[in-house]
């Protein structure tokens, strides 16, 4: 497997779990009273879009050449940590 390849792997792993976290983040959030429930989902609203913008940068990364691909990690690890910032303070918030 190249380095590119477990790299993809690796951030497509972490993706996930996230995603996975924050559909049971989601699930709390529909539990709480009304008016914390409509900022909870604005919220979630906030992260769903983080979310489809780092799998719309792992689509790029995958797609890229072997000689480019590396030049993009740095650009992906950008948008995951901004992802993990947000999901984390979210998390701390409910």
């Amino acid at each position: 497997m190249t380095t590119k390849n477990v790299y993809i792997e690796k951030m497509k792993s972490q993706l996930d779990e996230l995603n996975a976290n924050m559909n049971k983040l989601e699930a709390k959030a529909t539990e709480a009273k009304a008016d914390a429930r409509d900022a909870y989902l604005e919220e979630m609203r906030k992260l769903r879009h983080q979310s489809k913008v780092a799998g719309a940068k792992l689509d790029e990364l995958k797609a890229a050449s072997e000689d480019t691909w590396k030049t993009m990690t740095t650009e992906m690890e950008k948008v995951r940590e901004a992802f993990v910032h947000s999901f984390n303070y979210f998390k701390s918030q409910v």
